[in-house]
């Protein structure tokens, strides 16, 4: 890692409304920058850049930090990948990062991987391009795809015969073992060193950070396998990447299509859907899920409309649930995948259909339709039981009602006939997701607690923003309130920053949010340094505000100490009898800005 010093350096000199400026069109309102949000889909501005704290903050998705956070976010990078990145933009020279021994071995490794993958995606490029290439090059033309976007995603050729490629990248210095490691080349006693790929058409697999880190192939004529993929490697792990993720992460239209194939996915992109990606040549893996998890939490499914295709769509509609994120299943009928759609029916069909993509749930049930005979009575009724046993999954009380509606609806069921058959089908077979409102009182983190909880946050919230704004009433702050006064465990730990930075006169929000390296303490802390009040403008208001956002905070500081103590402590008399005494103080605060 890099020294705290070193990293302090490139956060001054990298101006954060410049660095997102390359990313968002921001327009000047007041003293901040307004855009709209890269990280969520949405029509009006509701992401702030700060010039004077250095931070950023969605008021729409809550996203929020320094320009750290910013470029890991929208870059997915790591956090020296974003200081070394930053440190480079500002000219500054970086340092070599304190590794062990180990750990530089294997950075070594990496790079070396990575560097050979390069010179191979390359070599294959140029030879789609030559005589030699001109079956692959007519493949993809006959695909309908265009020099632009043959370009764009790197395609290449392996040539029929000998190895090329090995010979090519020996040429460059490095050695068959090397080749052989980074999954280009194999080795056996009768052929020697050999070309993994050849006689194919190639797919440059490029990580987040838009490194090559493997290759897929599609055999010319009818050899097998007809698509080969670089086996694991210390760069190319196929379970935890995505084909296509380097572009689909910056179509910042609220949702990913994850599809099939490869083919698929360029397709759409030439068609204009850059948010297509696909699974590299295995079923979707929970490792995927999350890993699109970092960018979105709709995936709109895209598979083939083949048995097949229905199988694979099943399995990614229970891996998506179990991650926490939405889905939505395309009807490509009467078409088999993405692609030929896209050539028979055009881009303006396929956006409808994106429109119209069906919930997993009604497509789950669609499918099972198929083992009943509606028409029947008994057929349709064991249907009925069937969707009702469904609905018991839905653990969020307003979705599940909301899809028995839909569902008593669409299949033409008595709404509370359905609503009964759900209750009696979750108490019969003691499904957990069945569960009442929380309740409105208690302490057991209810949605009510929860939300008192909040109600008692965003007063700290105001008036640390309105320290970061002006520190000078610090001096009138400390004469009421500790940093312990704050209830929330961050809280406190930012107040103790905030308190010591303005003393020592050295106050700087976004090196705050640096020193907390989890991402979610990260989003919290720029909602801490951006919540603003409003109709504050007269000298009366201000100090009506700060009184009352003061008597707020130690309030509830009071009654957070009450709460740890019983009515048998012998302390518990001499807190009441502190508490009122302070009550009365609080209740006549005067204040004077």
């Amino acid at each position: 890692m890099y020294t705290e010093d070193f990293v302090e350096e490139v956060r001054s000199r990298s101006d954060i409304v410049d660095v997102v400026g390359q990313y968002v069109h921001l327009e000047r309102k007041g003293a901040n920058f307004f855009g709209l949000c890269p990280f969520h889909n949405e029509k009006s501005p509701s992401f702030s850049v700060h010039r004077g704290k250095q931070i950023f903050h969605c008021f729409g998705c809550g996203e929020g930090g320094n320009v750290f956070t910013f470029l890991m976010k929208y870059e997915n990078m790591s956090f020296p990948e974003a200081v070394k990145s930053l440190a480079e933009r500002a000219g500054m020279q970086v340092p070599e990062e304190h590794l062990s021994d180990g750990a530089m071995q294997a950075r070594n490794k990496r790079q070396e991987l990575l560097a050979i993958n390069k010179e191979a995606a390359l070599y294959y490029y140029h030879l789609l391009h030559e005589e030699a290439g001109k079956r692959g090059l007519d493949y993809f033309k006959e695909r309908g795809l265009s020099d632009v976007t043959i370009r764009h995603f790197g395609l290449g050729y392996a040539a029929v015969g000998g190895s090329p490629l090995t010979a090519y990248l020996r040429s460059k210095g490095y050695t068959d073992a090397q080749v052989i490691e980074a999954g280009l080349a194999a080795h056996d006693e009768k052929r020697g060193v050999y070309d993994k790929f050849w006689n194919r058409v190639m797919f440059p697999i490029f990580d987040s950070s838009n490194r090559v880190i493997g290759f897929g192939g599609r055999v010319m004529g009818d050899g097998k396998p007809k698509y080969l993929n670089s086996p694991e490697t210390p760069v190319f792990d196929k379970g935890r990447n995505l084909y296509g993720l380097n572009y689909a992460k910056n179509a910042r239209t609220g949702h990913v299509i994850l599809c099939e194939g490869y083919m698929d996915v360029i397709a759409m992109h030439q068609a204009g859907f850059t948010e297509a990606l696909a699974s590299l040549g295995t079923a979707f893996t929970g490792q995927q899920a999350t890993l699109l998890k970092r960018y979105t939490e709709d995936v709109i499914l895209s598979y083939d409309s083949d048995e097949a295709g229905i199988k694979a769509a099943m399995r990614a509609i229970g891996i998506l649930k179990e991650s926490g994120l939405r889905g939505r299943v395309l009807n490509l009928s009467p078409h088999k995948d993405p692609d030929e759609f896209i050539k028979a029916e055009g881009k303006e069909a396929f956006q409808d259909r994106l429109r119209a993509a069906e919930s997993t749930y009604f497509f789950e049930l669609r499918i099972a339709q198929r083992d009943y005979d509606l028409s029947d009575p008994d057929g349709r009724t064991r249907f009925i039981r069937a969707a009702a046993k469904r609905l018991c999954e839905f653990g969020e009380p307003i979705e599940r009602e909301n899809y028995i509606a839909a569902t008593a609806q669409k299949y033409g069921v008595a709404l509370e006939d359905l609503r009964r058959l759900v209750s009696e089908t979750a108490a019969r077979e003691g499904i957990a997701a069945q569960r009442r409102e929380p309740r409105r009182t208690g302490t057991d983190g209810s949605t009510a607690n929860k939300s008192a909880e909040e109600r008692g946050l965003k007063p700290q919230r105001m008036l640390l923003t309105w320290l970061t704004d002006e520190p000078e009433l610090l001096s009138v702050v400390t004469r009421y309130l500790t940093p312990e006064d704050f209830s929330d465990e961050l809280y406190r730990k930012v107040a103790e920053r905030v308190f010591r930075d303005i003393a020592e006169n050295r106050l700087q929000p976004a090196a705050i949010i640096s020193a907390f390296p989890e991402e979610e303490d990260q989003k919290r802390i720029a909602q801490i340094f951006d919540t603003p009040m409003t109709g504050v403008e007269t000298k009366a208001e201000r100090e009506r505000a700060m009184e009352n956002l003061i008597r707020d905070i130690k309030k509830r500081s009071m009654e957070r100490k009450m709460e740890g103590l019983k009515s048998d402590d012998p302390q518990y008399l001499q807190q009441v009898i502190a508490n009122r005494k302070a009550v009365d103080s609080l209740d006549a605060l005067k204040i004077r800005l």
